[in-house]
C-alpha cells in the first residue's frame, strides 16, 4: 500500500454539466468527496493524502466561479475539524496561499494550527499552487538564504512540503492524460494512474482499482530488474 497518494482531482464542472446544475454546484460536490476520500484512504492504511484543489491558473477562470472555490475553503475547514481532531487528521497546505482571501486564509490557517498535532494521517491541500511555482519559490528562498550551492536533499528542503515522502501514486480523474503542472519535482517517479470517473463520482471501488493496479507496477526508479 503506498504511503502517500496525490489526486488531480478533474471533472467537477462536466459532472454538474451531466446534472444539469452550475459548474459551483460540481466544486461543492466535490469537495465532498475530499471528506469520503480520507475515510477510505485511512481504512486502507495510506498515511498522506495529498488533493490538487486549485491551481495557480485557476485564478483565470470566471470571478464568480473563483470566488464560489474560496468560499468552499473556510466551509471545508470548518465542517471537518470536528472530524479530523476526532479521527487524528493533520491539515496542510501548499501553494501561494498568501494569495487567498483573508477570510478563507484565516480559517484555513486556523485549522492548520488546530490540527498539527494529529499524527494519524495528512491531508495535504495544493492551494494557488503551480508545480513550477513551487520550484521558482524554492530557488528564491535559497538565494534569500546565501545559499551557494545544492544538491537534491538541500533543493528538497526548500519546497512547500519536503518532509513529506514523494506520492508513489497520482491518481487524476476525469481522463485527461496530463499533470497539469502538480508535483513537477515530486513526480519525478511516480506512477501515474488515470480514470475517466469524475471526481465527484470517485468512490472506495475506484480507489481499490487504482491500488490494485499500482500492485502490478515493476518499479525501479531507474534500475534494472534483479
Amino acid at each position: 500500500m503506498p504511503e502517500h497518494i496525490a489526486m488531480i482531482m478533474d471533472g467537477n464542472g462536466r459532472w454538474a454539466q451531466r446534472q444539469g446544475l452550475p459548474r459551483t454546484a460540481g466544486h461543492r460536490a466535490g469537495a465532498e468527496n475530499i471528506s469520503r476520500v480520507v475515510d477510505i484512504c485511512m481504512k486502507h492504511g495510506v498515511k498522506s493524502l495529498t488533493v490538487y484543489a486549485f491551481s495557480t491558473e485557476n485564478w483565470k477562470r470566471p470571478v464568480d466561479e473563483v470566488s464560489a472555490l474560496m468560499a468552499l475553503i473556510p466551509e471545508f475547514c470548518s465542517g471537518r475539524l470536528q472530524d479530523m481532531m476526532k479521527n487524528g487528521v493533520r491539515l496542510r497546505t501548499i501553494g501561494r496561499t498568501s494569495d487567498l482571501p483573508l477570510a478563507a486564509r484565516t480559517v484555513l490557517l486556523n485549522t492548520i494550527e488546530k490540527t498539527k498535532n494529529n499524527d494519524k494521517f495528512t491531508l495535504n491541500i495544493a492551494l494557488s499552487y503551480g508545480g513550477r511555482a513551487e520550484i521558482v519559490d524554492a530557488v528564491n528562498k535559497m538565494l534569500k538564504d546565501g545559499i551557494k550551492e545544492i544538491n537534491e536533499e538541500t533543493f528538497r528542503d526548500y519546497l512547500y512540503a519536503g518532509d513529506i515522502p514523494d506520492p508513489a501514486i497520482i491518481i487524476r480523474t476525469g481522463g485527461e492524460m496530463r499533470l497539469s503542472n502538480f508535483l513537477m519535482w515530486e513526480s519525478a517517479y511516480s506512477e501515474i494512474y488515470v480514470t475517466d470517473t469524475w471526481w465527484p463520482d470517485f468512490s472506495e471501488e475506484d480507489l481499490v482499482k487504482a491500488f490494485k493496479w499500482f500492485e502490478t507496477r515493476d518499479r525501479r526508479f531507474g534500475g534494472i530488474k534483479a
